[in-house]
């Protein structure tokens, strides 16, 4: 069923390009396109058939041309939405966009909201909300493994690993109620037993899936990192060396990086938001000095730190205040420059501290691998690295499936202690109806607004 109203939005990116895109969507998009488009040689839009090419220009009530354009038709149900969908790709100057855009909705579209063509997409059919959400995920994907996720998500693979626990729960709950519905029936102990057996299996399941969290919102939004240091010990070279590029300046003056640089690194398929910050020291400069304290604010706030120590120099006592900082913290001693005589001694670096010591150089391009390697299997855990597509990719996942595991434990629980087989059926309900918030068919209004209000307009 299509929405009463049509929807319109510039579908690409902000600022110039070769081509841009008004699309638009509902009952009346042909009939809205068709009061500003004419295409060539006097062709109407439905001469492009259920899904076809028109070229001609875009003009105004008065006649005057906007921009010459590509009319897309794609009839429904064959579009995104499963709607009549139109899409006028012109020119890709801001301004010429903005007045198709401001056309469209004097020719009787309305603004679309964020994600709004997507929505349409889940509520028609097309997408279940697990696939709908992939879908930004898609077009935010900052590393090849972070695309992999998102596109297996989009094509459903993680959709259809919670369809099949559904229909597993669904099927113990079916021969539960059999059970309850039919009370003169004797309930054999092996028969309780392979049910009891069954729901383990499908807890163990949804453990293993919550396992795969904290990679999965990784490799979604990347790891915070932190690089931190005295002055001088290659903070920025190691920026530089991971984004290969210089990004950072780079001298051998004591002091150069007097606040914090910030970027997205792709580190073995992992990305990295690294944080490049000031040289802790002691110092009178004030500039300096807020840099030194806002390095110490993003040790507290990163996931990870890199805390740095030169190999050529011994230990000082700006190398102990560093240390200091890194109690309770994820992190790995990076000693630099291992290609220079050594004068750490990095027992000393070690003593006390649990903490991965790694050696690297930014001189040569293999320089890095211990530390790169290192980076990758702790965002893996020692789990898995394929199969991203089935991964948990977000807080709000997450949280359903340690619910749902929940009541199938309270079942569990409840077997054993033998209370009676309606209040196991109680839970395996509930649990049913928490997995369905994932795919969308038990979620309220509220929920999906929230989720797609952090869409693009256009998306």
């Amino acid at each position: 069923m299509q929405q009463a109203d049509t929807i319109s939005a510039i579908a690409t990116a902000a600022g110039e390009g070769g081509i841009g895109v008004v699309r638009l969507s509902g009952a009346s998009a042909m009939e809205t396109a068709s009061r500003m488009f004419r295409a060539a040689g006097g062709r109407k839009l439905s001469d492009a058939g259920e899904r076809g090419l028109l070229y001609g220009t875009i003009v105004r009530e008065d006649g005057s041309l906007i921009d010459e354009a590509i009319c897309l038709v794609m009839r429904a149900p064959h579009s995104y939405t499963k709607e009549d969908v139109v899409e006028l790709q012109c020119h890709g100057g801001a301004l010429s966009l903005r007045e198709v855009l401001a056309l469209s909705y004097r020719s009787g579209a309305r603004a679309a909201e964020r994600g709004e063509f997507t929505k349409r997409a889940f509520l028609h059919g097309r997408l279940d909300l697990a696939e709908a959400q992939a879908v930004m995920d898609v077009v935010q994907a900052k590393t090849e493994k972070g695309l992999e996720m998102a596109a297996g998500h989009l094509a459903g693979h993680f959709s259809s690993r919670i369809r099949a626990l559904r229909e597993d729960i669904l099927a113990l709950l079916a021969h539960m109620e059999a059970v309850i519905d039919f009370p003169e029936e004797d309930v054999d102990d092996v028969v309780m037993e392979d049910v009891r057996e069954k729901l383990e299996k499908i807890h163990a399941a949804l453990r293993r899936m919550i396992e795969t969290a904290h990679t999965g919102r990784i490799l979604r939004d990347g790891l915070e990192t932190a690089i931190i240091g005295k002055p001088n010990v290659g903070k920025s070279s190691l920026l530089n060396a991971l984004l290969r590029e210089e990004r950072a300046i780079v001298t051998d003056i004591p002091g150069t990086t007097r606040d914090t640089i910030e970027e997205y690194a792709d580190i073995g398929g992992v990305p990295l938001k690294i944080i490049d910050t000031a040289g802790i020291r002691a110092t009178e400069d004030a500039v300096e000095r807020i840099g030194v304290e806002k390095a110490r604010a993003h040790v507290e706030s990163a996931a990870l730190v890199l805390a740095l120590f030169d190999g050529s120099r011994p230990l000082n006592a700006e190398d102990e205040e560093i240390l200091s900082l890194l109690a309770g913290k994820d992190a790995f001693l990076v000693v630099t420059k291992s290609d220079l005589p050594r004068a750490l001694d990095t027992n000393q670096l070690k003593r006390g501290r649990d903490l991965p010591l790694l050696e690297i150089t930014t001189k040569e391009e293999e320089g890095l691998s211990p530390l790169v390697d290192a980076i990758v299997e702790k965002v893996y855990d020692g789990g898995e690295r394929s199969g991203e597509g089935a991964f948990v990719a977000d807080l709000r996942t997450k949280d359903i499936l340690e619910k749902t595991a929940e009541h199938l434990s309270a079942a569990i629980c409840t077997m054993d202690q033998e209370p009676g087989l309606d209040f196991v059926s109680i839970d395996l309900r509930s649990a049913l109806e928490k997995l369905g918030e994932i795919t969308g068919e038990t979620v309220g209004e509220d929920v999906l607004h929230e989720i797609f209000s952090r869409f693009c307009v256009g998306k």
